[in-house]
């Protein structure tokens, strides 16, 4: 179980964030390589991002992967629609806010409900 401190709070977000970056941006120079016409060598520097976005979680102090995972998945919902905002002019609607803010309620309760498992 985490014992969960202000200071842990900011490192798992920190990391979350940076795993986000780290996914989205490297699968988007891949993406913007394959089907929007940029130099092969985005798909390349894109590919060595996403080696490197492989390594993130790993720095995590969380010891359980699935839960990792799961949490994550909700930080990279929210991130992705930012992202498109950001870089593709991707005008999220109404949906897409209220389906982020309920990824991120998700993802605060399965970090901060008090759990009995042991790992």
């Amino acid at each position: 179980m985490v014992e969960w401190t202000p200071l842990l709070v900011v490192q798992v977000a920190a990391l979350f964030i940076f795993a986000g970056l780290a996914e989205i941006g490297g699968g988007w120079m891949v993406w913007q390589a394959m089907r929007e016409g940029k130099p092969w060598w985005w798909a390349l520097i894109g590919s060595l991002i996403l080696v490197g976005y492989g390594f993130i979680p790993t720095l995590q102090p969380l010891d359980d992967f699935g839960k990792l995972y799961a949490v994550y998945g909700g930080v990279f919902i929210a991130m992705s629609f930012g992202w498109a905002a950001i870089f593709d002019g991707y005008r999220p609607d109404m949906g897409d806010y209220i389906g982020s803010a309920i990824a991120l309620v998700g993802v605060g309760v399965v970090l901060f409900w008090p759990s009995s498992s042991t790992s």
